[in-house]
């Protein structure tokens, strides 16, 4: 069996995303939509960026092909070091295993599985030895600050509690950036924020990339950097007016350092 490339992250200078040229085009046999129109795109190591728009402009269809969830018609696309248009599938399945993480609206989170057995599962995946998968997912989940909950399956969690398991699976990879796709978009306004806040945490203790795709004005806003998208195109790309507050961030800290 042939050995899969390792892979390494690039320095903290370097940037972690870089796209040029990068168009998809879907072809249903009687139409051809052009999804994206040619998005050159650059993201440095720890930044926090959201990506906004109408429906069917192409944000999730950006996040899918700079991610390696799709293949994109014609461009490059640079992750951390890495040409992810060039690799095999196998490639490809690991480069995204060990260099992403993913949180989605929908959690995906295996029902029959405890909170503690859905964080470490990846790992299991990627070939990690079951004490250090243990070890790491238990990491993950006292991070998110649900360590007591590590026994209960998702049915037993609550939407955000739901949401923060995701987020401790997306990790315990020790991935290089995490992509988020409507990542509060199935929860009320206070839990959202709450994981709004988690991830910006995250991002600051960690510096940790994440990339949001949501419809929300007021989740992007916290964002560092927010990119508009149109008809397939980047429409606007600039610091939002309202940024995270600093005082919200160290009240969070704050409260997992007391528990």
């Amino acid at each position: 069996m042939k050995k899969l490339r390792e892979f390494s992250l690039t320095t903290d200078d370097a940037p972690i995303i870089r796209t040029t040229g990068v168009t998809k085009e879907y072809d249903t046999g009687k139409l051809k939509v052009l999804a994206l129109k040619g998005i050159d795109l650059t993201i440095g190591r720890g930044e926090v960026v959201a990506i906004m728009g109408p429906s069917g402009c192409g944000k999730t269809t950006l996040l899918n092909c700079l991610s390696g969830l799709d293949t994109v018609t014609s461009g490059s696309v640079i992750i951390a070091g890495h040409d992810v248009t060039a690799l095999s599938d196998r490639e490809l399945t690991a480069f995204r295993a060990r260099q992403m993480g993913f949180i989605f609206q929908t959690y995906n989170l295996l029902p029959v599985l405890t909170a503690i057995e859905n964080v470490e599962l990846p790992l299991l995946v990627c070939g990690v030895l079951a004490r250090e998968a243990r070890e790491r997912a238990l990491d993950g989940i006292e991070q998110v600050g649900l360590l007591d909950w590590r026994r209960h399956r998702p049915a037993e969690l609550s939407g955000g509690q739901r949401q923060r398991i995701a987020i401790a699976r997306a990790l315990a990879t020790q991935p290089a950036l995490v992509w988020a796709d409507e990542p509060t978009g199935a929860l009320d306004s206070r839990t959202s924020q709450e994981i709004i806040d988690l991830m910006l945490l995250l991002n600051r203790e960690q510096r940790l990339t994440f990339i949001w795709v949501t419809h929300a004005l007021e989740v992007a806003q916290q964002a560092q950097r927010l990119i508009t998208m149109r008809d397939g195109l980047i429409a606007k790309d600039s610091a939002p007016v309202t940024v995270a507050s600093d005082t919200a961030v160290s009240r969070l800290s704050s409260t997992y350092q007391e528990a």
